[in-house]
């Protein structure tokens, strides 16, 4: 799990590709400190698992399923990443819960500033955009943020200067591909409601019910 307060910026190495996974070295610095084999790292909001690692750098198998669910798959050596060390019990949750399990992408529509801030304007599914919901958290990248504006198409987060100095977000272009994922306590109870809908009703015990079952 993670917070989605990123650590470090990191900055992409090499990147081996596969017929449709690939394997990335990262170089980072702290987010080494205490790294261990298969440790979890948050890439552009994307749980990956340390396969490798070095004092400056680390690397991470990307399966074909993360590759075409995310904007891994688009990553170029030079390329810099939002990274964030998995939750530690007794850590401050500063953001909100993240699982790093990417719900799809969005598209970067437009930037505007306002004073000390820049709204971001980001199109998504409407798969995706049935878990947005105003006010509530988001992680874009990776970073987590709160939805300041939501409607049928698209919706916006506003970004603060510090989150413009500790993330990539404000490097990115219009027409960027970010890493969306929605908050996990609307899919759980979408779940338990469709569940329940479905469940069987029991019938009671009436004259048809001991007919059945061969007590009349």
């Amino acid at each position: 799990m993670f917070t989605g307060l990123v650590e470090e910026i990191g900055r992409v190495e090499f990147v081996v590709k596969s017929i449709k996974s690939s394997r990335i070295t990262i170089k980072a610095k702290k987010i080494m400190e205490g790294v261990e084999l298969g440790d979890s790292i948050s890439t552009n909001g994307v749980c990956l698992t340390v396969t490798s690692f070095d004092t400056d750098r680390f690397s991470v198998d990307v399966m074909a399923e993360t590759m075409r669910l995310s904007n891994l798959s688009s990553l170029s050596p030079g390329d810099e990443v939002n990274l964030e060390r998995a939750l530690s019990l007794g850590d401050r949750l500063g953001g909100h819960i993240v699982s790093g399990h990417i719900d799809g992408m969005g598209t970067i529509l437009n930037f505007q500033r306002e004073d000390n801030a820049v709204w971001i304007t980001i199109g998504c599914s409407p798969e995706v955009l049935k878990y947005i919901i105003y006010k509530g958290s988001i992680a874009i990248d990776g970073v987590s943020l709160t939805v300041a504006y939501v409607d049928e198409s698209v919706f916006k987060v506003s970004i603060i200067p510090h989150t413009k100095d500790m993330t990539t977000l404000l490097v990115k272009k219009v027409g960027d591909k970010v890493n969306l994922e929605c908050d996990m306590i609307g899919k759980y109870i979408e779940k338990l409601l469709g569940a329940k809908e479905q469940a069987p009703i029991k019938k009671g015990i009436d004259l048809d019910f001991l007919n059945e079952k061969g007590f009349l």
